[in-house]
């Protein structure tokens, strides 16, 4: 390995992106691994209305195109590799794939996170239509329909009760008698007259198909094994997220939910490597604040080169 490239980003979703672009425009010459998932979690969604710039909305697969598009034109270099580990204990700092090695001084890790799924038919087959774990980016979608929301956390007491503002009924299927949520969340959903709770009941499946999109779920009452079928247009799953950092444990710092620690500068504990997106940010979860934090990214690794520049690595360009 006598290349040794100035920057390595990993992800190609908007955080990853828009790291390669700030990157590629700082003569840098990034190189970005996709993944298996290009375009990360805004590639699986229908149309995005909450990015700035686009009044009339655009779909997600289109604007992640643009995106990569945008990378390309300033020279960032794209291989469609997965990653499958990562060697951080010394310089340069190393990627393995399935294809072969490489080695970088910097490293940005945007491999984002995925929404806990119920793995349940029909689950899979109408994502997207119908089915989604974000309502903040899909609530407007389902204005005066009826809808649900799995899950008793904090997270789906706060979800049931923004769609509130667009659904004209959101039923939130726990399988408990009660929530876990904090009291002040669920002293809200039970006080909210468009939320109806579904005690002790779990989602079996997701009824419905691509072209009329979901019609409603299919229900079991954990405690006698009743089975009923709940007519909705909309189901979102707020049952948590599990970020893609599995490779790199043991090589950055992680929190206890998995998600890569860093600073208010994207800097994680190892110097050179940083991350961005929703490997390190289990609040907000949004394309913008993925894309700001991308920049940020892309700029702290740029200072970061920047005082290595009396370094001397074989090869690096």
């Amino acid at each position: 390995m006598d290349d040794v490239r100035e920057i390595i980003i990993l992800g190609a979703g908007c955080a990853g992106w828009t790291a390669a672009i700030y990157t590629a425009r700082a003569n840098l010459n990034p190189l970005l691994f996709t993944g298996d998932e290009l375009g990360g979690q805004l590639a699986l969604t229908t149309e995005v209305e909450n990015y700035p710039g686009f009044p009339e909305g655009i779909l997600g697969p289109e604007l992640t195109g643009r995106f990569e598009k945008q990378a390309r034109r300033f020279g960032t270099e794209v291989k469609i590799e997965r990653v499958t580990g990562v060697d951080f204990s010394g310089r340069p700092l190393r990627i393995i794939t399935r294809k072969g090695e490489y080695a970088a001084k910097s490293v940005i890790i945007c491999t984002g996170s995925a929404p806990r799924k119920l793995d349940v038919p029909g689950e899979t087959e109408l994502w997207g239509k119908g089915v989604t774990a974000c309502a903040t980016c899909d609530g407007a979608f389902f204005r005066e329909q009826e809808i649900a929301v799995v899950g008793g956390g904090d997270t789906a007491a706060e979800e049931a009760t923004f769609l509130t503002r667009f659904a004209s009924k959101v039923y939130l299927v726990h399988r408990r008698d009660r929530l876990r949520a904090s009291d002040i969340m669920a002293k809200r959903v039970m006080d909210n007259a468009k939320i109806e709770p579904v005690w002790n009941s779990v989602v079996t499946e997701c009824l419905g198909d691509r072209e009329s999109g979901l019609t409603g779920l299919r229900l079991k009452n954990v405690e006698n094994g009743e089975a009923s079928e709940l007519p909705v247009t909309g189901f979102f799953l707020a049952i948590g997220h599990v970020p893609n950092t599995q490779i790199f444990d043991g090589q950055v710092e992680l929190d206890q939910g998995g998600y890569v620690v860093t600073d208010s500068r994207q800097r994680t504990n190892v110097p050179g490597v940083f991350a961005a997106g929703d490997v390190q940010d289990h609040v907000w979860q949004q394309a913008v604040t993925a894309a700001g934090t991308g920049c940020a990214a892309a700029l702290a690794a740029e200072k970061f080169l920047d005082e290595l520049a009396g370094e001397a690595y074989p090869g690096a360009r």
